[in-house]
């Protein structure tokens, strides 16, 4: 009976910090994907639908709880975005396999920057509730990983310039440019981070 009438307070970052767990490993596996392991295509997949699993359930409970360590809404944008970053990877995968062209060194490259930006945007949600400065201090390095995955998106495009088959220009392409949306749903993630610690200061 008591529970009734206390206030329901469940701990939303840890919850958003457990999307971003997966996130992680997701990228973790797009990362050996890139790099030629084809058979992880499976496990970006299903990383995919685990982070889609865990945003449901941090949803749930950020509409029940009583207050948060943060306003609702940005705890919600950070999930939403971070949940972009995981569906560009899976939707990468897809591409690849329906134009029937595998990962190259580029792609490789790419991946391993994005893989460094996720880490730093864990260790900022990490950061979040107990140190801010911190927490937009990961965020800064995200955004840097997402600088030096446009040079290596750069080079890459470059590169195709000296590719005579049309067709695997064409296809390249656009898989280069969804490894650098990605990169830009890092940078979303990460300027949201610094808007939600700007607004709780």
């Amino acid at each position: 009976m008591k529970r009734w009438f206390l206030p329901y307070t469940p701990d939303v970052l840890a919850l958003l910090l457990e999307q971003s767990d997966v996130t992680r490993d997701g990228i973790t596996a797009f990362v050996s994907w890139s790099r030629g392991d084809l058979d992880q295509n499976k496990a970006v997949r299903r990383y995919e639908h685990d982070a889609d699993a865990a945003r449901r359930k941090l949803l749930k409970e950020l509409r029940a709880a009583f207050s948060t360590p943060l306003d609702p809404e940005d705890i919600y944008e950070l999930s939403e975005r971070l949940d972009t970053v995981l569906n560009g990877a899976k939707n990468a995968v897809r591409e690849s396999e329906v134009m029937k062209v595998e990962p190259d060194d580029a792609m490789a490259e790419m991946a391993e920057h994005l893989q460094t930006g996720t880490r730093h945007l864990h260790a900022a949600f990490a950061a979040l509730k107990t140190d801010p400065d911190e927490a937009t201090l990961e965020a800064d390095k995200a955004i840097h990983c997402e600088r030096d995955l446009e040079h290596a998106y750069r080079d890459a495009m470059s590169a195709l310039a000296d590719v005579d088959d049309l067709r695997l220009v064409t296809a390249r392409r656009e898989l280069y440019r969804r490894y650098s949306r990605i990169g830009e749903s890092l940078v979303q993630v990460a300027h949201r981070v610094w808007y939600s610690v700007v607004k709780e200061g």
